[in-house]
């Protein structure tokens, strides 16, 4: 009874094991022991630098990049052009609106010193142009009258007394004649009244006010009958050759913008027509709903086209030097940096950091990073991007003295093959076949793949990346699993290397649907 006891357990025991071994294979078969990794990328919160390695990868949060290997077939293929760096004289301009404005410095008031009623009114409507000297109103004042009475009195007085014995006398009659003039003066009566009245001995019950300047009447409270008082703003005339523009600068503007820098104007009114001016003034202080300073322009406006409160375009000319200067459309922007590719010949584009300075016509000044005579891409900047991204991820891979092989040089043909195919969010198989050249089966070679959702800064997405490391199963074939975590369009490549030597690569692009 014993024995059989002790038989059957063993058998059971043997059974178990087997059974547990034949899972444990089914398992590594199934879950490779190189675990998938996942890296995500985030945009750089540092400020960008140039790198004296144009090929290395960031540090920290920035999305390594490396050079990119590509045929000028491919670049035809993908549409890449090409355009070089240049040193060049640039002149920024600087677009904004204005509101033309009347030249205070060319401002006059016409104002009386003493109290009357006005009479006639010579010029009786705003913007009527009026001479110097050019008669506007009369005014009839009692206050006048009793002064210019005073006068003719002192001067009867002076001319009676010129003969006295007593020189005390005559002198005294003479300050009354000059007292009586001085005050006529401050009473801001005119010279030719005052020979007037002294020549004819008579007095006038009204009084001719002139224009003091030449100009244009904007404003005018002179109406008959009217009863003024002294200081009361009767007419005012202003200057219209030359004339103001205010224009509204931004703040990020202003510090290119220094005074007697050249404007330009144009207004709707007059079509293909432009008026020349010059930067004035500008206001040290900035509005704090727009950000914007007034910029106060001075134009000579010979032909009076431009009259006050009129709408116009105005263009600022910033003249900034030699510069260094690239398209914009060769700038990558990921946001916390400025990226370029750079053409290093021997069909390898490899990305640059840049320190950029102003826009000006569609084009970018440098201040670091490159060098008059280099030629970089122009366009097509996200795909090799993208490439560039991908290309650094596997020289993670690759030994760091070897340099991954261009399109075409690949000692291997690798076959690659996901399932599912597309493949989904979650776990997928990756298995890729490698043969040689003579199409036999290549085996001890250590196989990579690396899945890439590049960053999107524009939409705050960072960019994903996942590797896993393939293992053998035999007659030239690996295998692998990988999770991806979000869907999207990957970017796939596949490194193939024993010891030292890169092999081959191959790149692909799947599309992942679904969610986690």
């Amino acid at each position: 009874m014993k024995a059989n006891y002790r038989i059957g357990f063993f058998t059971a025991l043997a059974v178990n094991v087997l059974l547990l071994g034949t899972a444990g294979v089914l398992w590594w078969r199934l879950h490779p022991v190189a675990v998938a990794r996942v890296v995500s990328h985030a945009p750089a919160t540092s400020a960008p630098r140039a790198s004296a390695n144009p090929g290395s990868g960031g540090t920290g949060h920035r999305s390594p990049l490396a050079a990119v290997p590509i045929s000028s077939r491919q670049l035809q293929r993908i549409g890449v052009k090409l355009g070089e760096v240049r040193r060049k004289s640039v002149n920024d301009v600087i677009r904004t609106m204005g509101t033309v404005a009347v030249d205070e410095r060319g401002l006059a008031y016409v104002q009386v010193r003493f109290a009357g009623y006005i009479q006639r009114v010579f010029v009786d409507s705003t913007y009527q142009y009026v001479r110097k000297g050019q008669p506007l109103f009369t005014i009839y004042s009692p206050e006048l009258l009793s002064t210019e009475r005073a006068y003719l009195l002192a001067r009867g007085s002076q001319r009676r007394l010129a003969r006295s014995p007593d020189a005390a006398v005559a002198r005294d009659a003479a300050s009354l004649v000059d007292a009586a003039v001085e005050r006529l003066a401050l009473l801001g009566i005119p010279h030719r009244e005052i020979a007037r009245l002294r020549a004819t001995g008579r007095i006038r019950r009204s009084l001719v006010i002139d224009s003091p300047v030449s100009g244009y009447v904007i404003g005018r409270q002179a109406l008959p009958n009217a009863y003024v008082k002294p200081g009361t703003r009767l007419y005012t005339v202003a200057n219209l050759t030359p004339i103001w523009v205010f224009a509204h600068v931004f703040q990020n503007d202003l510090g290119r913008l220094k005074v007697g820098d050249r404007a330009r104007l144009t207004v709707d009114t007059y079509p293909g027509r432009h008026f020349t001016g010059r930067v004035d003034f500008i206001y040290p202080d900035i509005d704090a709903s727009t950000r914007t300073a007034r910029v106060r322009l001075r134009f000579t406006n010979p032909t009076l086209k431009l009259v006050p409160g009129m709408f116009v375009n105005v263009s600022l000319e910033v003249p900034m030097g030699e510069r260094v200067v690239i398209p914009a459309s060769g700038v990558l922007q990921t946001g916390t940096r400025a990226i370029v590719f750079v053409d290093q010949g021997d069909g390898y584009l490899a990305p640059r950091d840049v320190r950029l300075g102003a826009e000006v016509d569609d084009e970018y000044i440098v201040l670091k990073g490159l060098r008059p005579g280099e030629r970089i891409v122009t366009s097509a900047n996200f795909l090799i991007d993208s490439q560039s991204q991908l290309q650094a991820a596997l020289a993670g891979f690759a030994p760091s003295s070897a340099r991954l092989p261009a399109a075409g040089a690949a000692q291997v043909r690798l076959v690659v093959s996901l399932q599912p195919n597309p493949p989904r969010v979650g776990r997928n198989l990756i298995r890729v076949t490698l043969t040689d050249l003579k199409g036999e089966p290549l085996i001890g070679a250590h196989v990579s793949a690396t899945f890439l959702l590049p960053a999107m800064p524009a939409m705050g997405m960072a960019g994903r990346q996942v590797a896993v490391r393939l293992s053998a199963i035999g007659n030239g074939v690996y295998e692998g699993s990988v999770t991806l975590p979000a869907s999207g369009t990957w970017q796939v490549a596949v490194v193939a290397r024993k010891g030292d030597q890169v092999l081959g690569t191959h790149q692909l692009s799947v599309d992942a649907a679904g969610s986690l």
